[in-house]
C-alpha cells in the first residue's frame, strides 16, 4: 500500500448480533484461535462459493502469522514519483525498480513481514539483477498482494465527497493477477469526517468494498477489507469512533449480502484516533482502548510517525485480547529507509538494515514486547498529509 501506514490483523471466530446502521457488537468467544476471520452474522446466511475456498484461509492463515506483518508498496506510480522526488531522484522506472528492489531483497526481511502489497508496475517487473519481483517475495515465505482499484473519484451527490472507481474488469484483472502470482488484494476507499460524512458516501464505500471482496475471492485473492477513516479534521477521538462504528456496520451488512466467506478476508479498520488537527492528542492506550472497543481487529495507522504507530500497535497487544491484532504499514515502515538509501549504491545494505529495524520494532509490537529504546528522531517524525491520496 502505498498510502498511509496501516495496520493489520486477522479476526477470530466470534458471534455477532448487528442490524443495518446499528453498531457491531463483538462478544468475546469462549475458545479463539487467532488465525480465523468473523462468521457470518446468525440473522444472515453466507455461502462459500469461492472455488478456492481452502486456499483462501490457507492465504489469510500465512498472512496474519504472529510476529509478521504487511509491508504496503503498492504507491502509484506518480505517488513513487514524489517519494523519489524527496531524495532528489527523477520518477523513472528504473530508479522505481531500484527503490523496489531495495525493499523486496532486504535479506531476513520474510522474518518480520508476512505480505507485501504491490503496484501493478511492481507485480510484473524484476529486480534489477533480473529476478521477478514476485519469486524474490515468495522465496522469503512473503506472500504477494496487488492493489486493484482504480483511485478516488468525486462523488456525485454528496457532500464533496469521495468513492473508489475500479469495478469494471476487476474480475479479469484479479483473474490475471492471481496467474502473475498474486494471492491477496488491496482496494483503498475512504470516508471523510469533516465531509459528513454522508449516508450516500457511507453506503458508496460499504456496497464497492464488498463487491471488490467478493470478486476477488472468486479469483483465488484474499481481500483486505479497509474503510479507511481519514485523519483530516478537528473532531476528537469519540467522534472518530462513532463515526468508524457505522461505517463497520454498513460494511459487514453488504459483506454478508454479497456472500463474502468471512473466513478468507482480512479487516483492516483505521486505528481510532482524534482528528489530526484536533488540539486534544491521545495517549497510545487511549488509542489502543477505543481501537479494540471498536472491532478488536485490523487498524490504520496513516499519517503517524514511525515511532507512534509502533507504540500504538504495542499497546494493544499488552492487554488480553482474544483478536491477532497486526499491521500493514507503508510509510511507517519505509520513512527512514528511503532517507538513509537517497539512491545511492553505497547505500543500499545501510537503508536495508533501516527497513529490518523498522519490521523488527513492529514484529515485537505485534507480540507487546516493544520498548521503544534505541528510537532515531527520523523514527518520531509526523508523516500526516492532508487529503492524502496515492
Amino acid at each position: 500500500m502505498a498510502s498511509s501506514s496501516a495496520t493489520l490483523f486477522k479476526a477470530s471466530p466470534v458471534k455477532s448480533d448487528w442490524l443495518k446502521g446499528q453498531s457491531l457488537l463483538l462478544r468475546q468467544p469462549s475458545s479463539v484461535s487467532p488465525f480465523r476471520s468473523h462468521v457470518a452474522p446468525s440473522a444472515l446466511t453466507v455461502h462459500a462459493a469461492s472455488a478456492y475456498a481452502d486456499e483462501l484461509v490457507k492465504t489469510a492463515k500465512t498472512i496474519a502469522s504472529p510476529g509478521r506483518g504487511i509491508l504496503a508498496m503498492d504507491e502509484s506510480n506518480a505517488t513513487c514519483g514524489k517519494r523519489l522526488a524527496s531524495i532528489g531522484l527523477e520518477n523513472t522506472e528504473a530508479n522505481r525498480q531500484a527503490y523496489r528492489t531495495l525493499l523486496v531483497s532486504a535479506p531476513g526481511l520474510g522474518q518480520y513481514i508476512s505480505g507485501a502489497i504491490l503496484f501493478e508496475e511492481t507485480l510484473y517487473q524484476s529486480t534489477v539483477d533480473g529476478k521477478k519481483m514476485v519469486d524474490v517475495l515468495v522465496q522469503q515465505n512473503i506472500v504477494p498482494g496487488i492493489k486493484v482499484d482504480k483511485g478516488l473519484v468525486p462523488l456525485v451527490g454528496s457532500n464533496d465527497e469521495s468513492w473508489c472507481q475500479g469495478l469494471d474488469g476487476l474480475a479479469s484483472r484479479t483473474a490475471a493477477y492471481y496467474q502473475q502470482g498474486a494471492r491477496f488484494a488491496k482496494w483503498r476507499t475512504v470516508v471523510s469526517i469533516p465531509n459528513g460524512p454522508s449516508a450516500l458516501a457511507v453506503k458508496e464505500a460499504a456496497w464497492g468494498l464488498a463487491r471488490y471482496a467478493a470478486i476477488s475471492q472468486d479469483s483465488g485473492l484474499v481481500p483486505i477489507v479497509e474503510p479507511e477513516i481519514m485523519l483530516d479534521g478537528e473532531h476528537c477521538i469519540d467522534r472518530t469512533y462513532e463515526v468508524a462504528e457505522k461505517v463497520w456496520s454498513e460494511v459487514f451488512f453488504y459483506l454478508a449480502q454479497n456472500n463474502v466467506m468471512f473466513e478468507g478476508i482480512l479487516l483492516k479498520p483505521s486505528m481510532v484516533t482524534p482528528g489530526a488537527e484536533s488540539k486534544d492528542r491521545a495517549t497510545p492506550e487511549q488509542v489502543a482502548s477505543y481501537t479494540l472497543k471498536l472491532l478488536r481487529n485490523r487498524f490504520l495507522s496513516g499519517g503517524q510517525s514511525e515511532l507512534e504507530a509502533t507504540l500504538n500497535l504495542n499497546a494493544m497487544n499488552q492487554g488480553p485480547n482474544p483478536w491477532h491484532v497486526s499491521f500493514s504499514y507503508a510509510r511507517a515502515l519505509q520513512n527512514t529507509c528511503l532517507k538513509t538509501w537517497g539512491g545511492r549504491e553505497e547505500n543500499v545494505k545501510a537503508a536495508q538494515d533501516t527497513l529490518l529495524t523498522r519490521a523488527k520494532a513492529n514484529s515485537l509490537a505485534q507480540l507487546g514486547k516493544y520498548t521503544g529504546e534505541g528510537e532515531s528522531e527520523d523514527a518520531k517524525e509526523g508523516m500526516f498529509v492532508k487529503g492524502y491520496t496515492y
